[in-house]
Order: C-alpha cells, then structure tokens, then sequence
C-alpha cells in the first residue's frame, strides 16, 4: 500500500500548494484594493478608500435599480407599441399577377410585381410589391395590410421590443455608474496632488536634516 500513501502525500502537496497560490492571490487583491493593512498608509490613503466605497455601494444600489426601471418601461412600451400596430394590420394573401414590372427604391432598388389581394372589408385590391423569393405569376404570399386595405410593413415584433429594453437598462447603468466614476476620478486627482504635497515636503525635510546633520 505505499504507492497509495505516496499518492494520497502527493495530492495534498498539490492541494497545499493550491490553497497558498489562492492565498497569495487573495492578498495581492485585497493589498491593491487597500483592504489589507499596512503601516504605510496615510489620512489621504484611507481617506480615498472610504470614499471609493462609499461610491462603490452607491453604484452597487443606483445601476441594478436605473437599469431595471428602464429596461422595464422600454419593455411595456413596447409591447404597448406591438398591440397598437397589430390593431391596426391585418394578414392577408396576396397573389402575384406579372413579376418584374418595376423598381422601388429610395436608398435601395428591389425587383417588384403586380399582385392582388383582400382588403380587411372583402373587396379586391391591386398594387406593386417587392418581389417575394421564387415569385412568378400566381404563386401566393402572406402580406400585411391596414385597415383600409394598403399594404404596409409587419407589426413591431418582440424581439424588437427585448432588444430595445436591453438597449435601454445598459444605457441607463451607463449613465448612472459615469457620475460616480467622475466622482472618483475627481477625488482620487485631489488625494494624488495632495499626496505628492506630503512626498515633497517630506524629501525637503529629509535635505534640511541631511543639511544639519553633515560630519564637521
């Protein structure tokens, strides 16, 4: 059984060493965060880390919050937008007559064709409309119209409306994590000059003393 122990020795070895790797990766963390205690820290120091979490907890509670407030309104919204256009649209089949017969096209140029279909009221309608795949004359396509028989473009679908209010909570907790970041710079520019305030006075000190304290 000693190929046992000698596994079992080696894998608390590894386990060992991983825990210290952890460790020490711990403590670099906390030392950079200022969390970890040390007797080189000064007022300025401890002034800007109370400040920086203090800012922190703030963005902690004011980010999640305007990200959800407006991530829910652009939700509801559009899906208020989704029931008000399908109100209003309705399907229909629409049947080609001759393909080809022009363009449309402002920014981009599609094939058309000459089709009929239904209007919501039961008469017959004709008009141009952008070439389907495979289209010739008499296959059949599925349109949207209004209520007064014109065709028109699909309701709002919601994916649109999920995508929107996805759009919407990142700029919100953009806007409200940016203030808090500026804060922070504002703060951390001050504590900066300040410290190099201290760092100068101290190297003059140091030269005044070194000044007085030459061997005659």
């Amino acid at each position: 059984m000693s190929w046992f122990r000698s596994g079992a020795r080696h894998d608390a070895a590894v386990d060992g060493d991983a825990r210290q790797a952890a460790g020490a990766r711990l403590r670099r963390c906390a030392r950079r965060a200022g969390l970890a205690p040390s007797e080189l820290r000064r007022p300025v120091d401890r002034v800007q880390r109370a400040i920086a979490f203090v800012l922190l907890a703030l963005a902690l509670i004011t980010v999640p919050l305007a990200a959800l407030s407006c991530a829910r309104w652009s939700y509801r919204s559009g899906v208020r937008a989704e029931g008000a256009e399908r109100s209003v649209r309705v399907r229909t089949v629409a049947t080609a007559e001759a393909v080809g017969v022009g363009s449309t096209g402002d920014r981009y140029v599609h094939e058309t064709l000459r089709a009929h279909w239904s209007a919501p009221d039961g008469s017959t309608r004709t008009g141009l409309l952008t070439s389907w795949k495979d289209a010739k004359p008499g296959s059949r396509h599925t349109i949207w119209v209004d209520l007064k028989g014109t065709a028109t473009t699909p309701p709002r679908p919601h994916g649109r409306t999920v995508t929107d209010a996805g759009y919407a909570a990142t700029g919100a907790g953009l806007a409200a994590a940016l203030p808090l970041l500026g804060v922070y710079l504002l703060v951390r520019r001050r504590c900066d000059r300040h410290r190099d305030a201290l760092w100068d006075a101290g190297w003059a000190r140091m030269d005044a003393d070194a000044g007085h304290n030459r061997p005659s």
